[in-house]
């Protein structure tokens, strides 16, 4: 069994679950009220409905990171299925690895799915689409692998409701960093600065992946902060990853 073999799997367990389907449809359903709701505010539906269609993929994505990935590798320990997998040719390392791709592979699955819908959504309303929600969306699932990523790390060292708790409280934490940290830069305590210091570069800067302001109010975003905040991503990602898996090789079943 190969890394893609583990995915696929993943991936088809994945969709098996009535959360993802649930999930998909309230995301069409809201986006589909955008018209309605945008209709309450004379002349900012352009705003609305880019605003409402970014915020719910996100959201949503996100709910699918956590629902499904925090109990990925908890459920094939919980099923014992873990033992016929790690006596395989194959290391654990592979398995966490896969296990990952296969996530990825349902939130892109999700976010193609609710994209289709959205372009949809405003192209009726505004009977137009532009490049830079689409550059929005792409940011967008570089923030949800990361997540992903997060939310692997802790699946495999606790619970599915531990996981969920913490992989939530990381991406709060995430996107108010910049803020979090310049308020404590206010702090007389150099032991407070250090340690928000410390925070800061420890968790995800999500910020880094948040353009929908600038999408939504037509401001361009440099093509540098484009480019780092992709390889912001990968990097952030490839090193979560390979922690997990180190933590992963030294549990034993």
């Amino acid at each position: 069994m190969g890394i893609l073999a583990i995915a696929f799997n993943t991936f088809r367990e994945g969709v098996k679950e009535k959360i993802f389907y649930a999930i998909v449809i309230f995301g069409i359903i809201i986006m589909g009220s955008s018209r309605v709701i945008s209709s309450l505010s004379l002349g900012e539906v352009e705003k609305i409905t880019k605003d409402l269609g970014l915020a719910t993929i996100s959201l949503l994505g996100l709910l699918v990171a956590i629902f499904v990935g925090t109990k990925l590798v908890y459920e094939e320990i919980s099923r014992k299925t873990i033992y016929t997998i790690v006596s395989k040719p194959i290391t654990r390392s592979q398995f966490i690895l896969g296990k990952y791709l296969g996530l990825i592979l349902i939130i892109s699955v999700t976010l193609a799915i609710l994209t289709g819908f959205f372009c949809l959504v405003v192209y009726l309303n505004l009977g137009t689409l532009s490049l830079p929600l689409l550059g929005a969306i792409a940011l967008i699932f570089l923030e949800l692998a990361v997540i992903t990523s997060v939310a692997i790390f802790f699946s495999t060292f606790t619970s599915p409701i531990s996981s969920a708790l913490f992989t939530v409280g990381i991406w709060v934490v995430g996107h108010f960093s910049g803020d979090l940290k310049a308020l404590v830069q206010m702090s007389p305590s150099s032991l407070v600065k250090a340690t928000s210091i410390f925070l800061y570069y420890l968790v995800p800067n999500l910020s880094n992946f948040n353009i929908r302001g600038e999408v939504v109010h037509e401001v361009s975003v440099p093509r540098l902060f484009l480019v780092f905040s992709t390889v912001y991503g990968i990097v952030y990602t490839t090193v979560v990853i390979l922690i997990s898996s180190l933590i992963f090789r030294r549990r034993s079943f």
